[in-house]
């Protein structure tokens, strides 16, 4: 008895983004040996992924070291590997470190919080010209795409391939693709006005194609339309019930909702911003336990989040199914927050079973350029100027650290009255080196 008094319980969560982060947060005073494990060392930003892709936020501003996240978190370890399976009986999950060696991990309470990676729709042979944002090392490509492609076209002496270096495509009409498109229209028209002698930034095409009706469309009507307006006001080219047939390095291949037509459309920088997927961790979980999978690979689970008939494992985040809950960040947070609590409570021996998980909605929010967004909170909606001011106050309290918040401001000012951008440096590719060499794994996942 005295020995199980003293021996921790031991809890292993399955990825250090927002749920990951915030199960571990729940569980710092608790009586438990924490082992997060992530195939990344850093906590990372995803909503400003875009704003690294597009040269305002520096990497180490939407990055922070998981160790020195969790540093005051005494009964916390974090370990650098990816989880690859689950063996529920024996309570054990499988590790590979990166140099490909196994890593064991016994645990006594499982949260996983594995996140999503990018989905091709079973078309992965598009991820070779079309990069998805999902990581930083995606979002570091994506700058590099985005700003060679002005250097190319300054020196093209072919003036249709010229026009195919200043075409931009975005598959994708969710906040993601808004995001970049609004931005790479602000980068031509003003952070590269008059820096080049042999074309006209300005001219650049920016074209963004959405399969339905709407862009921003879980925003509701009224914001759908204000963001459509916004975007065509900036110059983006936007086409409607469109689905992408085929993705090539000089171009893009769509056709209308019927399929009665198709269009290409020449461009060298593609990128994708629709849709995701589980990681295969998760199908090792469903596989393992019994548990149910949406289309997606989502994990069906109960509504204190734990598997059925699996008690000790908890689904957190975007990699979990229930009550048709949304990707968002705020959701991670949330789910993450009450699978930890509930784990310290099972640990601190209450007999009460806990709530079912209640989902508060905090609201959506999408840039889209300088003083110009759309916020959606409940009845709420805001645009403009004041939407763009709540999505200020928004990202600034759930940056993590004071660093990244004072970094984070720092440079919004410098963009926001210069219009310049401080970190449009990039490093060039070896033409001769194999995919994954010159623009690192597309089909990596994410936490959340």
């Amino acid at each position: 008895m005295l020995e199980d008094h003293v021996t921790p319980r031991r809890v292993v969560i399955i990825g250090g983004g927002f749920a990951g982060l915030f199960a571990a947060r729940a569980l710092r005073h608790a009586p438990a040996a924490v082992t997060v494990v992530d195939r990344r060392a850093h906590h990372l930003f995803q909503p400003l992924l875009y704003q690294c892709a597009s040269g305002i936020l520096s990497e180490g501003q939407i990055a922070q070291p998981l160790r020195s996240v969790l540093r005051r978190h005494q009964n916390v370890s974090c370990l650098l590997a990816e989880a690859t399976d689950v063996d529920p009986d024996a309570k054990v999950v499988h590790a590979q470190r990166p140099d490909g060696g196994a890593l064991t991990l016994p645990y006594d309470d499982l949260i996983v919080a594995a996140g999503m990676r990018q989905s091709y729709f079973g078309h992965d042979e598009f991820a070779e010209h079309a990069p998805g944002m999902k990581t930083l090392d995606d979002a570091l490509d994506i700058r590099r795409r985005i700003y060679r492609a002005f250097e190319m076209a300054e020196t093209a002496t072919d003036p249709e391939e010229r026009r195919q270096w200043l075409t931009f495509a975005l598959v994708g009409g969710g906040p993601t693709g808004v995001e970049l498109a609004g931005q790479i229209r602000e980068i031509a028209g003003l952070t590269l006005d008059r820096q080049f002698r042999s074309i006209d930034s300005a001219q650049a095409r920016v074209l963004l194609f959405e399969g339905s009706d709407a862009v921003l469309g879980a925003f509701g009507p009224r914001l759908a339309a204000r963001a459509t307006r916004t975007l065509q006001d900036l110059g983006v080219e936007i086409h409607l019930g469109t689905m992408v047939t085929d993705v090539e390095a000089d171009g893009l291949t769509v056709k209308d909702r019927n399929g009665s037509s198709s269009t290409r459309f020449p461009a060298r920088t593609v990128l994708w911003t629709a849709g995701v997927e589980a990681p295969p961790i998760a199908t090792a979980l469903a596989r393992a336990t019994g548990a149910a999978q949406d289309r997606a690979g989502r994990i069906a689970v109960q509504p204190d989040l734990t598997l059925a008939g699996h008690p000790d494992i908890r689904v957190t985040g975007d990699m979990m199914s229930l009550d048709r809950l949304p990707g968002l960040a705020e959701v991670a947070m949330q789910t993450g927050a009450y699978a930890g609590r509930a784990v310290r409570h099972s640990i601190e021996g209450r007999k009460r079973q806990p709530k079912p998980f209640k989902y508060i909605d905090l609201g959506s929010a999408a840039y889209i350029c300088r003083g110009r967004a759309v916020v959606k909170v409940g009845r709420v909606h805001l645009s403009g100027r004041t939407g763009w001011l709540a999505w200020l106050l928004i990202h600034l309290a759930f940056l993590t650290g004071f660093r990244s918040r004072f970094g984070a401001v720092l440079s919004w000012a410098i963009v926001f009255a210069l219009g310049s951008r401080r970190e449009r440096a990039f490093t060039m590719t070896d033409p001769s080196a194999p995919p994954d060499a010159r623009t690192g794994p597309r089909a990596s996942s994410t936490s959340s």
